[in-house]
């Protein structure tokens, strides 16, 4: 793991999570937007996601919230090629909903009570319509912290976080989990989160190469800082694979501006993340109650949509 080196002027205009955990992309870049797919389980698996946000960065207005967002291409400093350019950036980290009132992070993203208190958890900061970028969301769509239930966080090991919310999260299904902890090497892999604090990204075309190291595994993900804490999930059940937590530095710099930095698929160190069975056993009894119906049905149609030759595809 490489930290990020960047101007003073760039820092001063990022959120912290980019100075500490860098992303990378593997091979083609496979993130998209929201619009950019129909596959109704994928899209059903995104309304599961969170951004985690700074409690100031969210202005609540009656039944609207208003976002706090930074401008990703000048803000980053990076060249106008780079994608998503245009876009803009509000989140620090990502989570998944696991229970009906239980956030899914890691645990770099939520590191003590008053931390959790200072956040909000927001669902739906997507790109529903190309070129409109998501300003504001339903204040019904913000969530507090009612209690950080657990965390660990170890160097080159598992590294989660599980919050109790306010209130239960209406209209949003909780995920399933592989509770058998099962994993294997070229497991293929869809990730759903923040990059850099981005609108919500759907990234696909990965696969596990590691499975061996105690509390994580290795993937060739497509991810970046604001990733963390976000749902790895398998491409073939749709079940919760792990929490992408560590990787690569996100940029290189190309003359005065910088650019994704980008690996051969097996390239690099890899990207890491958590393995459910390192979080599953701390998991609210709720989760445990119905462990023979964890069997989500086949994701076919998502591996369609992604490309299992790892282009994406609208």
């Amino acid at each position: 793991m490489k930290g990020i080196i960047v101007s003073a002027l760039v820092l001063a205009s990022v959120p912290a999570f980019a100075q500490v955990r860098g992303r990378v992309i593997y091979g083609a870049d496979d993130r998209l937007d929201l619009y950019q797919t129909q596959n109704a389980q994928l899209r059903s698996l995104a309304d599961s996601t969170v951004a985690l946000m700074h409690s100031y960065a969210v202005k609540t207005e009656g039944g609207v919230s208003r976002l706090t967002t930074t401008p990703y291409g000048s803000g980053m400093g990076l060249c106008k090629e780079e994608p998503f350019y245009s876009q803009v950036t509000a989140a620090f980290c990502s989570g998944s909903l696991v229970a009906p009132d239980v956030v899914m992070t890691a645990g770099h993203c939520v590191t003590s009570e008053s931390a959790c208190a200072d956040t909000k958890f927001v669902f739906g900061f997507a790109v529903q319509e190309k070129g409109k970028m998501p300003l504001a969301v339903p204040t019904k769509e913000v969530y507090g912290c009612k209690k950080l239930l657990g965390r660990e966080q170890v160097n080159d090991g598992a590294d989660w976080a599980l919050i109790k919310l306010d209130r239960p999260a209406a209209g949003h299904a909780a995920l399933k989990l592989n509770l058998t902890g099962a994993i294997t090497n070229k497991t293929p892999l869809v990730v759903i989160g923040h990059p850099a604090g981005l609108p919500t990204k759907i990234a696909g075309g990965a696969t596990v190469r590691d499975a061996a190291p105690s509390g994580y595994f290795v993937a060739n993900l497509d991810t970046y800082g604001g990733n963390s804490g976000s749902a790895v999930f398998n491409a073939t059940t749709g079940l919760v694979e792990g929490i992408l937590v560590r990787g690569e530095t996100d940029y290189v710099y190309r003359g005065s501006c910088r650019v994704s930095n980008v690996c051969a698929n097996e390239g690099c160190g890899g990207e890491h993340v958590t393995k459910i069975s390192s979080v599953s056993g701390r998991l609210p009894g709720i989760m445990h109650r119905d462990r023979a119906a964890e069997i989500s049905p086949s994701l076919a149609a998502l591996m369609r949509s992604l490309g299992a030759d790892g282009e994406a595809r609208p």
